[in-house]
């Protein structure tokens, strides 16, 4: 019986996030390049989260690289990039990426729980929507925080449990299976995305990141909350067609702005 981990990865290595979505056409360039105008369309909170043009000349290292985008960011803005994922598959984009970029990156298929590096090695540390993929997410942090510099910040993007995301789970695998009283815990961790995924309120943030010096975290409502684009790569059919084309997203962005699936996490050590 395959573990919690090898499952994860199994599923990663099928295709790296967005690959399946964003990924078309024939000219690999093309693809790369397709693939992050797309990614910065939908989610253009992340330039002003991650500060591209800020670590020029930093070490940073990014904790799961997937198709490379933010990866490729960072690097033409001047940083020395390392990047890690616990699949094969996408470090081999990454790498295929950066070639034809002509960019330079220590690209490594590492575990997030076991980072192959020293103490205090990192000016920054960057992770979108890894972490909460990994059984032990609580260890990850805490191999962020060891290879961090004193000084050094993080920027983590974890989800949020209670977000609307979180609801359309229940409502789909929970009320309409008869089964009300299924928790959000449950919901996520068999229905979105990888195998045991998880998502954590606020405090259980707060919790999880407690040996950095300052923490800040915010919500925010993505294209997921809002049944605006595709809904990657487990949810498809006419039900979900039919509530894109009903969904009350005037509603949402106004009564329910905090209820997104992604929390947004600044970090100083």
């Amino acid at each position: 019986m395959e573990s919690q981990k090898e499952l994860v990865k199994d599923f990663w290595n099928e295709a790296s996030c967005g690959e399946n979505l964003y990924m078309k056409g024939e000219d690999a360039r093309a693809q790369f390049d397709n693939q992050l105008k797309i990614r910065y369309e939908l989610e253009p909170y992340i330039t002003s989260f991650a500060e591209f043009d800020m670590h020029k000349g930093e070490k940073v290292l990014e904790v799961g690289v997937g198709l490379g985008a933010d990866h490729q960011m960072f690097a033409q803005n001047g940083a020395l990039t390392f990047g890690v994922d616990l699949t094969e598959r996408a470090i081999e984009q990454t790498k295929k990426r950066f070639a034809l970029l002509d960019l330079k990156s220590t690209l490594l298929v590492a575990d997030a729980e076991n980072l192959p590096f020293g103490k205090n090695e990192f000016d920054m540390v960057y992770s979108w929507g890894v972490i909460h993929h990994s059984p032990n997410t609580p260890q990850a942090i805490s191999e962020i925080h060891r290879v961090l510099k004193k000084g050094g910040n993080a920027r983590i993007m974890i989800y949020y449990k209670y977000s609307m995301i979180g609801l359309m789970l229940w409502v789909r695998y929970g009320l309409f299976n008869l089964k009300p009283f299924t928790s959000l815990k449950e919901l996520y961790a068999r229905y979105l995305e990888s195998p045991g995924t998880k998502a954590y309120s606020i405090r259980e943030a707060q919790e999880l990141f407690k040996a950095f010096d300052e923490v800040q975290i915010e919500t925010v409502l993505t294209h997921g909350d809002l049944l605006s684009s595709g809904a990657g790569q487990r949810h498809k059919g006419i039900l979900l067609n039919i509530a894109r084309k009903i969904y009350p997203r005037f509603i949402i962005r106004n009564l329910f702005s905090k209820n997104g699936l992604f929390m947004l996490i600044r970090l100083t050590k």
